[in-house]
């Protein structure tokens, strides 16, 4: 179970969810975080201060799509679905919206929903290695001046630009900060990823989609500015001047449910034309 930062909003959900799974028998873990975050105690169907475990039947993650992201994550390449139920402003990867959530736990303890394979983005830099599900970004940092970056793929240096930074993203994150950026959508199923580029100071720079096979180096070619690295929004690097990060795209890593019949474009549209129209 995964929930986002305002437990006041999650906890009626959470009731709900604990009366289903206690009639079909199941046990709902949480973890330390998640445990004292909503106050539990003890009681049937729970396991409390429980770390994570690889082996479960399924994850809920009730929030936003910065919470989806965490539990797709947590649960990268091990098969176990992550039902969603949207309690954050888009919630373009949820299955359910909140006010859904009772019919969504009906649905998930009888099953009836359908999978998709999501692919994710592992970053290589300085020994650490790290799996985005949306998106990998690069930046100036703050104060600092414009990054000076090139990106090659194999042997071959596709071009250099000076920017704010660029977002690497997969067709998931493509409709996050990549789309942002001008870069394209891409549909879920397609393989490969794409670069696009935050406040480029050129007439010249293009989003550029890469094939899967294909790894993508970016090089800092700054003479005196380091430049900040983050994945799916969390910061977990730099790479000093002259120093450059590898990106590849990996196949089948996160494990989404969604009830059946849910097309990407179907999604594209709720999600979005429900931004155009908030206040």
């Amino acid at each position: 179970m995964f929930t986002h930062r305002r437990p006041s909003e999650t906890r009626p959900a959470i009731e709900l969810l604990l009366a289903r799974a206690r009639r079909g028998g199941a046990i709902l873990r949480f973890d330390p975080e998640e445990t004292s975050k909503h106050g539990l105690r003890p009681g049937p169907g729970l396991e409390l201060d429980a770390p994570v475990a690889q082996d479960v039947d399924l994850c809920f993650a009730l929030g936003g799509d910065g919470t989806m992201l965490t539990a797709l994550r947590t649960y990268a390449g091990t098969g176990v679905p992550v039902f969603g139920v949207n309690f954050g402003e888009i919630g373009f990867l949820a299955a359910v919206e909140g006010s859904q959530a009772e019919e969504g736990f009906e649905r998930a303890f009888a099953g009836a929903y359908e999978v998709v394979q999501m692919p994710g983005i592992e970053l290589s830099a300085d020994g650490g290695c790290w799996i985005a599900m949306n998106d990998v970004s690069i930046h100036r940092q703050q104060g600092m001046r414009v990054a000076d970056l090139a990106y090659s793929i194999g042997e071959d240096e596709v071009g250099r630009v000076r920017c704010d930074g660029l977002v690497i993203a997969t067709p998931t994150g493509s409709t996050g900060y990549n789309l942002a950026n001008g870069g394209p959508v891409m549909a879920w199923g397609v393989e490969g990823y794409v670069v696009s580029f935050i406040a480029p100071h050129s007439l010249t720079a293009r989003a550029l989609v890469v094939a899967p096979g294909d790894a993508l180096l970016i090089h800092n070619r700054s003479k005196d500015e380091p430049v900040e690295v983050t994945a799916d929004g969390r910061p977990v690097g730099g790479i000093e001047p002259g120093g450059k990060v590898q990106t590849r795209f990996r196949d089948s890593q996160g494990t989404l449910a969604q009830l059946p019949g849910t097309t990407f474009y179907a999604r594209l549209r709720e999600k979005f034309g429900r931004l155009a129209a908030m206040p």
